[in-house]
């Protein structure tokens, strides 16, 4: 067999070996999200709205927060291709430094979340809960993004496995916890929506000590003296984490921020509409990172590809990438289409009165979901693409465009001036991420994915 038959599969083999426990570490973390939103629609109808729409929020800011942490994951891959230690470290430290910066900044955004959600028509009976919900989930910033970076640093170095399991480990402490203290059991006091919120907070701490540990234990990876003298600034390092990270948490908050304005948009409809969005779009956004633990996969690939500077390499692991996330988006689509109803009947309390009506309306937006598959799995690929390449400030415009340029005005007209209502709003987000989808991969492979292309020069 020539080299050239079995490359392909050696490409396929790198993709998978990476994406799949990177898949599964991120969607063991959203499995997180999902076991509250199940818990607290067990617990009641308004706890779970104001669950769904305070996770909303904190999301949009928590991402935005994570572009320092995907800064770091093509930076040290890069280095680390090239065998550069001190860039490994240096990159890693200071994209904690930031995350832990942001995270205290962020907090009276959480804190005074109530007169944001009132001016913004939410529930009147939603609103203090959710506000309840933010003002502890905000303490919650710090350790998550602290664990985002950790897990981008071990990917880059290609150990995936070891925060697959932490995280897994994690979603049972969760579901352990979410029991304690929404429901009130082992003499806990019964705190619905603000339980789950303190189980998160226990969550993300137990993780990052336990990344931590890892990072600093391991024979393998004390070369890189993680930890070591970690309170002293390298404000060089931290103005290119800063430079690549910043473009990266607009871009990524520019999309969410979409889903998080669909959110309040659906409450302009009712809690019903609201709890059934919420419900469908942790569904989709459950499989989505499959698609982001492949982008993320792209992103380490492409990372090391340009560190060796071999192009030849790196477009052929893209190639491979690309294909792999389109064949899960086709998948995808047929679950969404047939396994409807059943999916957002999981979400729901058997004795729930309006489970008829959520099941009915969720099961409609997934149908919409299924349309943007592709286009969903093709944006966040070609991100993923753009970042391993360190390009990241065009891609942030691209997105801004798209989503709010594009999608969020679609979603509003659908949704109220044509009257389509929640179907609508759901179509205008086909449409932001359509028109991502085809400019970001027109960029990469019109230009660092070119074949003459040197990504690495300058």
């Amino acid at each position: 067999m020539t080299a050239t038959e079995t490359a392909p599969r050696s490409h396929l083999r790198a993709v998978l070996a990476l994406g799949l426990p990177l898949a599964g570490s991120h969607l063991a973390q959203f499995m997180l999200a999902v076991t509250d939103t199940i818990m607290l629609g067990w617990y009641g109808v308004a706890d779970l709205a104001a669950g769904v729409l305070g996770a909303a929020i904190f999301f949009a800011v928590f991402t935005f927060g994570t572009g320092f942490a995907n800064a770091v994951m093509p930076m040290v891959a890069t280095a680390a291709a090239s065998e550069n230690d001190t860039e490994v470290r240096r990159a890693t430290r200071m994209g904690i430094w930031l995350s832990i910066a942001f995270g205290i900044c962020a907090l009276p955004l959480f804190w005074f979340s109530g007169t944001l959600l009132g001016a913004l028509g939410q529930p009147e009976d939603v609103v203090p809960l959710a506000e309840a919900y933010m003002r502890i989930l905000g303490f919650s910033l710090v350790p998550a993004l602290a664990v985002m970076v950790l897990k981008n640093y071990l990917a880059a170095l290609r150990r995936t496995q070891v925060a697959l399991w932490i995280t897994i480990a994690a979603v049972g402490v969760n579901i352990i916890a979410n029991w304690v203290f929404i429901f009130g059991n082992l003499g806990a006091p019964e705190l619905g929506v603000r339980g789950a919120a303190i189980a998160t907070i226990l969550v993300n701490l137990a993780s990052v000590a336990a990344l931590a540990a890892y990072c600093a234990l391991l024979p393998a990876l004390r070369r890189y003296t993680l930890f070591q003298r970690f309170w002293r600034a390298d404000w060089q390092a931290m103005g290119q984490v800063w430079r690549l990270g910043w473009p990266i948490g607009v871009a990524l908050v520019a999309e969410t921020a979409l889903f998080s304005a669909a959110a309040i948009m659906m409450g302009w409809i009712g809690t019903q509409e609201l709890a059934s969005h919420g419900i469908a779009l942790e569904i989709t956004a459950m499989l989505f990172m499959v698609h982001l633990g492949f982008s993320n996969a792209a992103t380490v690939l492409v990372g090391r590809a340009r560190g060796m500077r071999d192009q030849a390499l790196l477009r052929a692991s893209a190639r491979m990438s690309v294909i792999v996330s389109v064949v899960f988006a086709c998948a995808t689509m047929v679950v969404y289409i047939m396994m409807g109803p059943l999916l957002v009947g999981l979400f729901l309390s058997p004795d729930e009165p309006a489970r008829a009506a959520i099941i009915a309306i969720g099961a409609s937006f997934l149908i919409v979901a299924a349309v943007f598959q592709l286009a969903d799995g093709a944006q966040v690929m070609a991100m993923g693409l753009l970042r391993g390449v360190q390009d990241t400030r065009g891609p942030m415009l691209i997105a801004a465009f798209s989503y709010w340029g594009v999608g969020m005005p679609a979603s509003y007209l659908m949704g109220f001036p044509l009257g389509f209502g929640g179907e609508g709003i759901w179509g205008g987000l086909v449409l932001g991420l359509s028109t991502a989808a085809v400019l970001l991969m027109w960029r990469f492979w019109r230009g660092p994915g070119r074949a003459d292309a040197r990504p690495w020069a300058g």
